[in-house]
Parts: structure tokens; C-alpha cells; sequence
């Protein structure tokens, strides 16, 4: 009896001390878990539109009574975000061209925006064309630049360039760029370069890709510009191969090499959510956490985590600006000699295409000018 007692005692002094130190760290856990991974943007929050309650009446009354019906509760017509995350999420997601495991350099080679619908839920994704000639703010104190390309915006910022003292580095100057041309406003951004892309697709034991007809990515003597021949049919994809195809730009386009991209992005996602591999991508998220340059929390990427399997094929759909309103031309660059190409468009436009984007207006569907889901391109069974 005594011994058991004492066990007793051994046992509730243990439970207690754990306890009392879950109740000590739980601060400083919860801090951990809520801090951002990186730099954060430091940008303010734009206020949602909010609806009056007064206009939300029934248009019946009680015909006993005489008295009109209580105005419907504003939370009754809202729905309830999933995952624990907020109504909607609006994220900038880039790949960079370098080869290194820092973010010291690079120029934004790919920019995605991404808004995530928490209630739907829904994920649409719309391709932001690099080639842009924007007004940079922020930076006008160095060498008097004031204007480049939107994927420059990027590499001005990082810190091996020196040129911007703001928050958020490389992804901070893009983001106030396209807040300044555009009004659009960024929640988080996620960047990865060619390294953690590669590692990444081998991750998850590489992406099954079928291809309607031949890429052919030798491109004349420069190795650099060899990307090798993809030919027709299904290509299981290693992290080094889908990297090549996703960079072929020279043999036809840059709306070409947008569609490949996307299908990769396609590949990727069925790969990533597959039975086999479901189960690992916190585990994923984890490892490559410190590899990819993000200001999102742990929290929050859990519940982009969470949110992930509940999409369906026509739930992720992918948007490009249609390709009628981008007219090729040639801009001096300050002080330089040099011209280079840009796209030459009407900003307002634009603007106007992106709100629609983030509305959930544009595109509405795969069949939408300029829309496409991941149905449409095969999986392999």
C-alpha cells in the first residue's frame, strides 16, 4: 500500500511539474509558432469593404403583428474560413534565378500572385508578366533609378545590392512596386530559388508531366541556353528536369513557358496529394522551411496545409493576363545607351484585371479568356 501511494505521489508531482512548465513556455511557444519565418513586408493592411447591417433585411414582415422582421445577422451570411485561416490571403510567390542557397541576389525569373479563398475554398492563380516597365519607389537615392523591369524590382531589393533600406528585402521592394503601379495589395510572400526548387520536386519523388507534343530546348551554342528536348508523351521529372522545362523560353514564348510552368504547378500539387504523400506535408513544409525566403508563420502555413487537400482540380485555377493587350516595345534605360524590351500596356487596365482577380470576378472558370484549371492537363494513373 505504501509503495503504491508513493508511486501516486511520484506520478502527480511529475504531471504537475509539467504543468506548471506548459503554462511557463506556452508564451514563449505560441510567440515561436506566430513569428514570421523571414523579413516580414511591413506593409499596412487594407480594411475589407464591410456591408451596413441595416440593408440586410428580409423583405417579408409579420402579417399578425405588423412588425418587420429583424434584420438578418451579418454573420449568418458570412461564411466560417476554414482551417482556422482569414476569409481570403493574397501571396506573392517568386522564383529567382539564382543557384545559390542564400537570397543575397537574384532577379524575380517567375511572379505569381495567388489568392486563397479560406471559404470556397478556392485558389486562383494568375501569372504576373516580368517584363513590365514600372515606376520603383524607394530607391531613387541610388544612381538616380527610378524606373526597370518588374522582375528588377526584386533584385534591386535584395541585400547584395544595397539599394533598399525598407523592410522585406528583394520581396518587399516588389511588393510596394505593384502596391505603387497597381494598388495591389500583398498578405505574404514566398520565395524560392532554383536550388530549393530542384530539392523540393525531388522531395516528393519527382512530378509525372505529359506533354502533347515535343519542347525542344537546345537553343544554339551557348550551354547555358540548352535546356534540352522533352519529347511528346509522359516524362516522370526530376527536380533538374523540371527546372529545364520550366525555364525554356526561347524556342517559342513567354506565355508557351507560362502554360509549362502552370503544369508543373499542376503535376506538383496531384504528386504532393497523393495518398502516399499527404501525410507528409507538414513534414515537408518543416524541412524546407528555412530554405525558402517567406514571411508566413508556422501557423499560418499550417493552415495552407490544411486547406490544401480540400481543393479540387476546378478549385485551382490559374489566370494570365491575355496576351492581345500586351504590345512588345523598346524603353532607353537610364542612364544608358541601352534599350530594352518591355510589354507596353495600359496600366488602369491592368489594375482594373487584377481587383477583378482578387474579387473572384476573373476568371471564373478554366473556360475563361485567359483561365485554366489543372483539369486539363492529363494524370498519370
Amino acid at each position: 500500500m505504501q509503495r503504491r501511494k508513493r508511486l501516486f505521489i511520484i506520478i502527480g508531482v511529475i504531471v504537475a511539474t509539467l504543468l506548471i512548465a506548459a503554462l511557463v513556455m506556452y508564451p514563449r511557444i505560441k510567440q515561436v509558432w506566430e513569428q514570421p519565418l523571414g523579413p516580414e513586408l511591413g506593409l499596412d493592411t487594407k480594411e475589407p469593404i464591410a456591408v451596413p447591417t441595416d440593408t440586410l433585411q428580409s423583405s417579408n414582415s409579420d402579417e399578425v403583428t405588423g412588425e418587420a422582421i429583424n434584420p438578418i445577422e451579418s454573420s449568418t451570411l458570412t461564411p466560417e474560413p476554414l482551417c482556422g485561416g482569414p476569409m481570403e490571403m493574397v501571396i506573392l510567390a517568386i522564383g529567382t534565378d539564382s543557384r545559390n542557397d542564400n537570397y543575397l541576389y537574384g532577379v524575380a525569373d517567375v511572379m505569381r500572385l495567388i489568392h486563397v479563398d479560406f471559404t470556397i475554398p478556392r485558389v486562383a492563380v494568375l501569372t504576373l508578366p516580368r517584363d513590365l516597365w514600372v515606376e520603383v519607389p524607394d530607391i531613387s537615392d541610388h544612381y538616380d533609378l527610378t524606373h526597370s523591369k518588374l522582375n528588377q524590382a526584386y533584385f534591386y531589393g535584395t541585400p547584395g545590392m544595397g539599394y533598399y533600406d525598407g523592410p522585406g528585402e528583394g520581396a518587399g521592394l516588389l511588393a510596394r512596386t505593384l502596391d505603387f503601379n497597381f494598388d495591389l495589395r500583398i498578405d505574404h510572400y514566398g520565395a524560392v530559388n532554383m536550388r530549393t526548387f530542384e530539392d523540393i520536386i525531388d522531395a516528393v519523388g519527382g512530378i509525372d508531366v505529359y506533354l502533347e507534343q515535343a519542347v525542344d530546348g537546345r537553343v544554339g551554342d551557348n550551354e547555358e541556353d540548352n535546356m534540352g528536348l522533352f519529347r511528346a508523351g509522359w516524362h516522370n521529372l526530376t527536380g533538374e528536369a523540371a527546372l529545364r522545362l520550366a525555364r525554356i523560353r526561347k524556342v517559342d514564348s513567354v506565355f508557351a513557358r507560362a502554360d509549362r510552368q502552370t503544369q508543373i504547378l499542376c503535376a506538383f500539387k496531384e504528386k504532393l496529394l497523393s495518398p502516399a504523400a499527404i501525410s507528409g506535408i507538414l513534414e515537408m513544409i518543416s524541412a524546407f522551411s528555412g530554405r525558402v525566403k517567406t514571411d508566413f508563420s508556422p501557423a499560418e502555413l499550417t493552415q495552407l496545409a490544411c486547406l490544401a487537400p480540400m481543393l479540387t482540380q476546378e478549385n485551382l485555377v490559374f489566370a494570365s493576363i491575355p496576351q492581345e493587350v500586351l504590345v512588345p516595345g523598346r524603353v532607353n534605360v537610364p542612364g544608358t545607351n541601352n534599350y530594352t524590351f518591355f510589354w507596353d500596356v495600359d496600366f488602369d487596365y491592368l489594375a482594373d484585371t487584377i481587383a477583378r482577380f482578387l474579387a473572384g470576378e476573373w476568371p471564373e472558370s478554366s473556360s475563361d479568356d485567359g483561365g485554366m484549371s489543372c483539369s486539363e492537363f492529363k494524370v498519370r494513373e
